[in-house]
């Protein structure tokens, strides 16, 4: 996996960092819940994943967003088959829910406006964001796309991103392979984040 991809893997995870807070009192004796492996899109391999881990994934720099994710503020699950797909979900509890809606917001924006800013800090590369609209969930979800092509070494990435909101709780899930936004399971994502933000608290 070239670098360009594992910045993606954990540019939308720094981005995070901006409006979370620490848990408030409520929900201090809880936590969130995840996705398990099978619930990803469907693959030609099987999915594993990772242990829910305290923090955030390593190497989480800001590709698309000046943000980093405060470790005690943050869960985290990768995901990965035998055929380079990969993916991550991070969650977070903001203090309020104003906070919450703010972090969306915020990283809504960011996921919206990656593809220039990416273009902007790679001569050459080509790419481009996209909005695929709103998951009807709690108190919303919203997936986007992002599709790269690298003309000096022939990469062609896509990923495609989604933030949800139940309450305070607000998770982040990635989806990444080789290939094209044609090649991405944009359907079945959408049922993985709608089971993603259901999950967390039920």
């Amino acid at each position: 996996m070239n670098k360009l991809r594992t910045a993606l893997a954990t540019a939308a995870a720094a981005a995070l960092g901006l409006a979370a807070l620490a848990a408030g009192p409520a929900q201090a004796a809880a936590q969130p819940a995840f996705l398990a492996a099978s619930q990803m899109p469907p693959s030609a391999t099987p999915w594993t994943a990772t242990q829910v881990f305290t923090g955030v994934p390593e190497n989480g720099g800001a590709l698309c967003a000046p943000y980093k994710i405060p470790a005690q503020n943050s869960r985290y699950r990768e995901f990965s088959t035998e055929l380079d797909t990969n993916g991550v979900q991070i969650t977070t509890v903001a203090r309020t829910e104003a906070d919450a809606v703010k972090l969306v917001d915020t990283l809504r924006k960011s996921l919206a406006g990656c593809g220039p800013l990416l273009e902007r800090q790679n001569p050459g590369l080509k790419a481009v964001s996209a909005a695929h609209g709103k998951v009807a969930v709690e108190e919303g979800a919203w997936v986007y796309s992002l599709d790269t092509a690298d003309p000096q070494v022939g990469n062609t990435d896509i990923h495609l991103f989604s933030v949800g909101r139940d309450g305070r709780t607000v998770t982040f899930v990635r989806w990444g392979q080789m290939g094209d936004l044609k090649d991405a399971p944009l359907t079945a994502f959408k049922t993985t984040t709608k089971t993603a933000v259901n999950k967390l608290w039920s």
